[in-house]
């Protein structure tokens, strides 16, 4: 069977609702296609900076996910040596930014993105195998033997994109980090204030924050071969949560209960990727009618809270950019015909999305470098020094607007 759909994109996660949905705003359908049976939920939550509560409001979401979560007013850091407060920065103190941070439930935004969707413009079991030319077209063959025929063919298939593979780009890599996560569902309130916290010491760097009332998401980024991790308990929840407790043994009883009360089915592993940001600086990210968004185009580590972030703010601007194509009227300042002027369109989304991009990979991995390092002297300054520094760096990273998705060219 052969449809043929003006905007294919190809990933059902937060860059792909989140693009639909921009469009959908627009007044332009869009087909998402989603090799999983159903929504994908995986990664208990996320934390949203100021660049994402500007990219869901710009959406229309915002505020009603705000009702859900804590803004978080403080970033406190404790040693994992002797369980004692280091440092605590009220976010506030940044007058000069207006600073949002929250954490949120990713099953709540990805449910809600698609809940703002049409009917049937998510499709599920959609697996991309083959991508082809047909003249200005492209074909995009599914799994099940159907064959799509699209103008606009975008990538938010993640880390393995098939996207980006057909765009040239190389294979992410591996930072030689993991990240564990989890996520506590308490009965009653849980009682922590809405802070950041985070365990700093030799080979620990574990945090925590609350999503909302009840909910605590946190996560130990280490690497493991530094810290002896035997790799047969990646899969073993139970053996993960022994890990992450060896680990902060020290820390306070309340802290330790989190994880101790953290559900097996609710602890998981991943190892930590990112593509070399130069790829991204020097490769193919958009290619005529063809692009990707998401972690498709700059997967990185988790140590500046942007992957989320930076996914939305993809997907407004590439919506607007694409809303100026498919409606600006002739004669407007672009060349009458239409794929030349979605050519434009996305030409000027990269132009935008590159050197963000580089910057973000980069800045995460050096963070996350210097967080994971075992050298004394780096140790020595990163647990007494840096905390604040690294704060002033991410605080910086979210100081990002993606703007409104109407522009005065738009009709």
């Amino acid at each position: 069977m052969e449809t043929t759909v003006d905007i294919v994109i190809v990933g059902g996660g937060i860059a792909g609702l989140a693009t639909s949905l921009g469009l959908h705003r627009l007044g332009l359908q869009s087909l998402v296609l989603e090799s999983s049976e159903s929504l994908r939920v995986t990664g208990f939550a996320l934390t949203l900076w100021t660049n994402a509560w500007k990219a869901l409001d710009a959406l229309g979401i915002a505020d009603s996910l705000r009702q859900h979560s804590l803004p978080i007013t403080e970033f406190q850091v404790i040693s994992a040596d002797s369980g004692l407060e280091k440092s605590s920065v009220p976010l506030d103190v940044y007058k000069n930014r207006n600073i949002e941070c929250r954490c949120l439930r990713r099953k709540l935004l990805l449910e809600t993105l698609e809940k703002k969707l049409p009917q049937g413009t998510v499709k599920y079991s959609s697996k991309v195998v083959l991508i082809e030319e047909s003249g200005p077209y492209k074909l995009v063959h599914l799994a099940d033997g159907s064959l799509v025929r699209t103008k606009v063919l975008i990538g938010c298939d993640g880390v393995n994109s098939v996207v980006a593979k057909w765009l040239g780009l190389q294979k992410p890599v591996h930072s030689k980090r993991a990240d564990i996560r989890g996520f506590v569902e308490y009965p009653e309130k849980h009682g922590f204030e809405p802070k950041f916290y985070l365990l700093v010491g030799a080979q620990v760097n574990f945090g925590f924050l609350p999503c909302d009332d009840n909910g605590i998401y946190w996560f130990y980024n280490f690497t493991p071969s530094i810290a002896h991790f035997d790799q047969s308990a990646k899969n073993d929840p139970v053996k993960l949560k022994e890990f992450v407790l060896s680990k902060i043994k020290n820390a306070p009883k309340e802290v330790k209960g989190v994880v101790e009360r953290t559900p097996l089915d609710s602890i998981s592993c991943v190892g930590l990727k990112l593509r070399l940001p130069w790829n991204v600086l020097l490769g193919d990210i958009v290619r005529n009618n063809i692009c990707v968004a998401g972690d498709a185009l700059h997967p990185m580590t988790p140590d500046i809270g942007q992957g989320g972030c930076s996914a939305l703010e993809d997907s407004v601007i590439l919506a607007r950019h694409l809303g100026e194509a498919f409606l600006l009227k002739p004669g407007g300042g672009v060349a009458d015909e239409e794929f030349k002027r979605i050519k434009y369109g996305l030409d000027r989304y990269a132009k935008e999305r590159r050197c963000r991009s580089f910057l973000l990979i980069t800045c995460a991995y050096l963070i996350g470098s210097i967080q994971a390092s075992d050298n004394r002297v780096v140790s020595f300054l990163r647990d007494n020094f840096l905390a604040r520094y690294t704060l002033a760096i991410v605080l910086a990273m979210a100081d990002f607007d993606c703007g409104k998705l109407l522009s005065s060219r738009s009709r």
